[in-house]
């Protein structure tokens, strides 16, 4: 059930220039799935719209979330100036994630672009606590690989980064092809560029194919929509081919949208 919560803030540093990762004690985490996401209010008195990130990790007892975001705009470095015994207000959780039992019995290949990458880090763990076998391609703008090393105890992970500063030159799918990478089903969080590539590749291969699209929100819970995005098929209860990223995704099979 959706709820505003007040989470504690238990730890909070930059992992990579911009890029924060912030931990907070939330009840929201026992019931958190990979591929779904909060609202994270900034709660500075200038910006009351909340702010949508996915969720990176649970901890173990599952009493905390793992948030890893940029501070791009002014709400997300309201966020990333928090410290640590400070309280945020929450709205969640959010979405619908990945299925994982679906995926039981397949080789599954996790693909995460930029910012795109933290969600891809809870469904690897997901996967493996499952005992399904996945492979990573992380891409990356330089060499500044944040959560890299998360991955690589978990699965087999490869890496691209636009620079050509570490592993492939080039995006994920550049990685894909340089390595001849294969997979039953793929995964994949990034940007819209990005997914539309993964998308063309499960056409062309295909391969089964589910996307996390991140979109500007305003409510989270599918009132304002704002973060519309065209399906291929008519709704059969609104007769038109759109739907709400926030409440029907952010998972999508790419079969069934338009990007």
């Amino acid at each position: 059930m959706k709820r505003k919560e007040t989470a504690e803030i238990t730890g909070i540093n930059e992992l990579a220039p911009g890029i924060f990762d912030l931990w907070l004690k939330s009840s929201m985490a026992a019931e958190a799935k990979p591929g779904q996401f909060v609202g994270v209010y900034p709660g500075d008195g200038a910006h009351i719209l909340m702010r949508p990130i996915s969720i990176c990790d649970v901890s173990e007892d599952k009493s905390r979330l793992r948030l890893v975001f940029r501070a791009g705009g002014e709400g997300t470095k309201a966020i990333s100036r928090k410290a640590p015994g400070e309280e945020i207000e929450l709205l969640g959780m959010l979405g619908n994630g990945y299925d994982i039992g679906a995926m039981k019995g397949k080789k599954v290949l996790l693909l995460g672009g930029g910012i795109g990458i933290p969600p891809m880090l809870y469904l690897a763990k997901s996967l493996c606590d499952e005992g399904i076998k996945c492979i990573s391609v992380l891409g990356y703008a330089d060499s500044k690989d944040f959560l890299r090393k998360e991955f690589d105890d978990i699965c087999h992970t490869y890496v691209a980064s636009m620079d050509g500063s570490i592993g492939t030159k080039g995006t994920v799918i550049d990685a894909l092809n340089e390595n001849m990478i294969f997979a039953d089903l793929v995964c994949a969080c990034g940007p819209m560029p990005m997914l539309r590539a993964v998308k063309q590749l499960a056409a062309d291969t295909g391969m089964k194919a589910f996307i996390s699209l991140e979109e500007r929100m305003a409510c989270g819970v599918g009132a304002c929509l704002g973060c519309v995005v065209k399906t291929a098929k008519e709704d059969h209860h609104t007769h038109v081919n759109n739907t709400r990223i926030c409440t029907e995704g952010p998972v999508f099979d790419a079969a069934d949208v338009c990007i």
